[in-house]
């Protein structure tokens, strides 16, 4: 008995020198390791040879890949203001602007594009300056709305990827933005085309008219430009210049040959009496290729969102894929917006209520309305035209309309000259010099009050300026 209970309290004093060694040894393989990593920090390592400038920026780009952007930010703009001829200055401001890109938010996005800009001013010439540009098209890509929604983004986009391909249109990311201006012109193009549709379903042919002839002449590449011809050759179909329909409807037989509308166009231009035209063979082998383009869809699941999403979406899934996108910068004579011009009376002009409309090309004193159209010629795009004849005469219209018509001041009564009137004119009577007769001041009180009946907007100043000239008292 003895003998066994000292062999037990043998094993457990050998068990506890073996914790014992275990956790003595565990704790020094800790000090060796804290020990090792303290020695091999590089801020304070005599091996690190790497200038103070680099180690500023891999800091700051640490910040940034974890989303320290704040911290990152003010360790670049460190790096810029202590070392302005580092080698990392360059890089150093495209960070920063990188790094507001994507944090996102309304104030960073547009601080984004200021520090883009900024950057292609300070280094026109670096391989990077290209990827600046198109990154303040795509800053302004990002906060675009829906076709119905403010479209200022969507314009200021378009802008940039014209300048973004006519600056640089060899450069790899050329393709990249050539697409994002196809879903760009998509977007706009489709809130013209909604507007439009809006006043044809209200039949007000007019507004239209004008919204769909911007529409399907700057933008080509529409998913919808082959319905906006349609409907435009519908509008003057019921007019009485028919001959207007003529090259919209061969547009679509034309440009857009394997539209769904090309058998009703045709049956149109036949009763017409127009000549069919052939398909274009390039727009054949554009709608073939637009056509058999992957798409990507809408997942089920994310369509009930669309409405409150802001953003649009379905939108730019039907864009064009391929195909030149328009580079001529937009301007209200080219979308066709109502430009409203005064008339001028000294010419002529009647006003008949009707909004004139300045075309592209035109000149400045050439207007046009919606009621006198002039086909265009070569097959062109048919638009309204109508100037104004100088020789026309004044028009009891003209004075209902704001022209009033004036008397001449030589068919007064001769009585404020002393000479004695004509005989052929019944509303003039001879009297002395400073005299008036009672027929006289009644001829000219019924013309003065028909001229006031005519011109209701002019000031009771006026009036009796012109009661004076014509009737001294």
């Amino acid at each position: 008995m003895l003998f066994n209970s000292f062999l037990a309290t043998v094993k457990r004093c050998a068990l506890f020198a073996i914790t014992g060694l275990f956790l003595l040894s565990a704790t020094r393989c800790d000090a060796q390791i804290f020990h090792k990593k303290k020695r091999v920090n590089k801020s304070t390592s005599a091996e690190n040879t790497a200038e103070p400038d680099k180690i500023l920026y891999d800091k700051a780009m640490d910040d940034i890949k974890h989303g320290r952007h704040e911290v990152g930010r003010l360790n670049l703009q460190t790096l810029i203001n202590t070392y302005p001829d580092s080698e990392y200055l360059a890089k150093a401001k495209l960070a920063i602007a990188d790094s507001f890109y994507k944090e996102g938010g309304t104030a960073n996005l547009t601080q984004s594009v200021q520090a883009y800009k900024d950057f292609g001013i300070f280094f026109p010439m670096v391989p990077e300056a290209a990827y600046a540009q198109l990154q303040v098209a795509m800053t302004h890509y990002k906060q675009m709305e829906k076709p119905d929604r403010d479209r200022t983004q969507a314009r200021a986009a378009e802008d940039e990827f014209q300048i973004f391909l006519t600056k640089y249109p060899n450069d790899p990311l050329a393709p990249k933005a050539e697409q994002r201006l196809r879903e760009v012109q998509e977007l706009l193009a489709e809130g013209d085309f909604r507007i439009g549709y809006y006043y044809y379903v209200k039949e007000d042919k007019k507004a239209a008219e004008s919204r769909l002839r911007g529409l399907v002449n700057r933008y080509p590449l529409y998913s919808k430009s082959d319905q906006a011809l349609w409907m435009l050759g519908n509008i003057w179909q019921g007019t009485e210049k028919k001959e207007i329909a003529v090259p919209y409807y061969a547009r679509i037989v034309r440009n857009y040959p394997l539209s769904p509308l090309v058998p009703n166009a045709k049956s149109r231009l036949k009763a017409l009496g127009a000549p069919i035209p052939q398909p274009d063979p390039k727009a054949v082998a554009w709608m073939t290729a637009e056509q058999n383009a992957p798409r990507q869809r809408e997942a089920m699941i994310k369509k009930p969102l669309g409405l409150i999403r802001t953003g649009p979406g379905q939108e730019l899934r039907v864009a064009a894929t391929t195909g030149k996108p328009t580079m001529t910068p937009d301007s209200e004579s080219e979308t066709g917006i109502d430009i409203l011009r005064g008339g001028s009376p000294s010419q002529g002009a009647t006003t008949t209520g009707i909004v004139a409309t300045v075309t592209p090309g035109s000149t400045g004193g050439t207007t046009s309305t919606a009621e006198s159209v002039t086909p265009a010629t070569d097959g062109g795009e048919a638009g309204p035209s109508a100037a104004a004849d100088p020789n026309a005469a004044p028009t009891t219209e003209n004075s209902a309309n704001g022209t009033a018509e004036t008397t001449p001041k030589t068919d007064a009564t001769p009585a404020a000259t002393g000479q004695p009137g004509d005989p052929s004119k019944t509303d003039e009577t001879p009297a002395a010099a400073g005299q008036t007769s009672d027929a006289a001041k009644t001829d000219a009180a019924a013309q003065d009050g028909k001229s006031n009946s005519d011109n209701k907007k002019e000031s009771t100043s006026k009036k009796k300026k012109g009661l004076k000239k014509i009737v001294p008292w």
